[in-house]
């Protein structure tokens, strides 16, 4: 038996690399084409097990697929919908013309009608309208929740805590469509008489 030689010209060295690479393995479907080919006899599979089956289990698994659907669709609209919640509050006070008087009637109103999501959001209406009017805070229209808690703050230091609670109230409630309980829709009002000194 002989041996072959250890160092090949390059001549000899181009042959056999020419003749390895002739291999039908080295030919194969990339790994895309592999996977698309696996796909593809998955699906015809399902298609001919579905022709074979009774009618009933065919329409029993429609149904399925269908409510599946449904549920990916509510969970990828409630997933759009938490980060403009959490990243993108919008303003106080829309209507620019309203006193603070009538917002806190209407909060008083929807407070002891139940519909307390409506008075804590006119109760801090109310309360941002009221500092306004006394010249205790700046008029700025468009001033979110959480700004008008920071310069609050800065007036009423005693207040922090319970100032920027009842902003993220506002904001979970007005832009999270979160509710909002009676006893959280009465602190927001205990608040504002509590800031215009009406204890």
């Amino acid at each position: 038996m002989t041996t072959p030689p250890l160092d090949p010209s390059s001549g000899e060295a181009r042959s056999l690399l020419e003749r390895e690479l002739v291999r039908p393995e080295y030919h194969e479907r990339n790994v895309f084409q592999q996977l698309m080919d696996g796909i593809d006899r998955v699906l015809g599979g399902l298609v001919d097990s579905a022709r074979s089956a009774p009618p009933l289990s065919t329409f029993a698994a429609i149904v399925a697929f269908l409510l599946l659907g449904f549920a990916l669709a509510w969970l990828l609209f409630r997933a759009r919908r938490a980060p403009r919640v959490a990243g993108r509050a919008g303003p106080v006070l829309e209507d620019t013309t309203v006193t603070a008087a009538e917002l806190r009637a209407a909060a008083e109103r929807a407070l002891a009608e139940g519909r307390n999501a409506e008075a804590l959001v006119d109760g801090f209406r109310a309360l941002t309208v009221r500092q306004v009017e006394r010249g205790w805070l700046d008029d700025r229209p468009g001033a979110t929740a959480h700004e008008v808690a920071g310069s609050l703050a800065t007036t009423y230091p005693d207040k922090r805590d319970r100032v920027t609670g009842s902003a993220d109230l506002f904001d979970a409630v007005r832009y999270g469509d979160r509710p909002a309980s009676h006893d959280q829709a009465a602190d927001v009002l205990a608040l504002d008489d509590a800031l215009a000194g009406r204890r």
